[in-house]
């Protein structure tokens, strides 16, 4: 089993810990996310040390307006690295604002130039900006995960452009029917899982800091929503990610 998405460097325990609990459990990849510069530095440390774990690397859209979104270059030689399997996490926040829009979009259009030059897929953050996410993403023609899925109103557009779509721990939640009744639409081929630990710990875990172990519940809520086999919807989801990624 794999997490697709982890802030490793964000969680109180060291990753040698989260990684030894999360293989307890079965989950033997993860996919560690760098949101800053010294973040991504931190991801390649981390997934230069054990080889279950790989990183995506960016630039949040919430350092947009600082200093982090002038270090695009030093961004470009660390995507270089064998461990980097895709830019990102970027895209568009329109509901925390922590960023001027317009600095938003510049970086993620950077984001966009950086992932087409370099044969890489983009793995997208979007919060109230579905149709600017979805603007932006229309001339991209590389691979495109949309993390922590929380819009169904992006679903559409997910479908017919063929995007992979990965669900996170609120998926478990019980109010979250909508999030559930989209996971039903999404292709076998084109779904993934994740923690984005330590955030939205899956509803068994509420109340505890996430980490990769606790994606097999959210795994665990996808198969029932669908209907599915859990063990066999967390291989196929384990060989999308292969493919997303171009995982070895």
């Amino acid at each position: 089993m794999i997490d697709t998405h982890a802030h490793l460097d964000a969680c109180a325990d060291p990753p040698a810990d989260l990684l030894s609990r999360a293989r307890e459990v079965g989950v033997d990849r993860v996919i560690t996310v760098g949101t800053t510069i010294e973040s991504c530095r931190a991801a390649l440390e981390t997934a230069g040390r054990d080889e279950g774990v790989f990183a995506t690397l960016g630039v949040h859209p919430h350092e947009a307006g600082g200093g982090e979104a002038g270090r695009m270059e030093e961004l470009r030689g660390l995507l270089g690295h064998e461990r980097a399997v895709a830019v990102g996490e970027t895209g568009l926040d329109f509901f925390r604002d922590y960023a001027s829009r317009n600095a938003q979009l510049r970086l993620f259009e950077q984001h966009l130039e950086l992932a087409s030059g370099l044969g890489k897929p983009v793995v997208i953050h979007t919060r109230d900006a579905d149709e600017e996410v979805a603007t932006a993403l229309a001339g991209f023609a590389g691979s495109v995960v949309l993390h922590c899925f929380s819009s169904p109103r992006l679903l559409p557009v997910a479908l017919e452009r063929r995007y992979y779509v990965s669900f996170a721990g609120n998926v478990t939640f019980p109010k979250a029917d909508e999030l559930r009744a989209a996971a039903t639409q999404v292709p076998a081929d084109r779904l993934l899982a994740e923690t984005d630990c330590p955030y939205l710990a899956p509803q068994p875990r509420r109340g505890r800091p996430n980490e990769p172990a606790n994606v097999v519940h959210t795994v665990a809520a996808l198969a029932a929503a669908r209907g599915e086999d859990t063990a066999e919807l967390a291989a196929q989801i384990d060989r999308n990610a292969s493919v997303a990624f171009s995982l070895p």
